[in-house]
């Protein structure tokens, strides 16, 4: 079974003032999809925080690393740059798609700066998430929609 990981990058979240409501749903999108997937990991926003937690998870032997918050234009929404420091190739089609359909439900669905890429050599793909519950729902079905694909070819696959 293919393991993946839940990253919810969360100030109040982490400080346990505000409970992770996203990083649940896209948990269990990926369990009900066939992935190992343990419960999210809370960090609090900032480059460094992220690029950690995603480091740690690609070591790991995660192949799939979905990250819930921090992708906004606040000052603390660093989630983008410290996705960057961890992966070699962007998948820009993913984040397109996902800020399309964010914005087809509400106009600032466009805000999103989310990414998607791959960490090569370890073959693991990488996609920020907006933090909000209906984002996650949303996003998660785009996303598994062609991890697979991806997934496949990451580790040698034909087209």
């Amino acid at each position: 079974m293919t393991r993946a990981a839940v990253i919810t990058v969360s100030d109040r979240s982490s400080a346990g003032e505000r409970p992770d409501e996203s990083g649940p749903i896209a948990v269990t999108a990926l369990r009900e999809a066939g992935f190992d997937c343990a419960d999210a990991v809370v960090v609090p926003d900032g480059a460094d925080n992220v690029e950690r937690a995603l480091q740690a998870e690609v070591l790991a032997g995660v192949k799939l690393v979905i990250t819930t918050g921090g992708t906004g234009v606040g000052p603390r929404d660093e989630t983008p740059e410290g996705t960057m420091r961890v992966i070699t190739r962007q998948v820009p089609g993913i984040a397109e798609e996902l800020r399309r359909r964010g914005a087809a439900e509400k106009p600032a669905g466009m805000l999103t700066r989310g990414i998607a890429g791959v960490a090569d050599p370890h073959g693991v793909l990488i996609v920020n998430l907006p933090g909000s519950t209906r984002a996650v729902a949303s996003g998660m079905p785009v996303v598994l929609s062609v991890a697979g694909h991806v997934l496949d070819q990451l580790g040698g696959g034909d087209h």
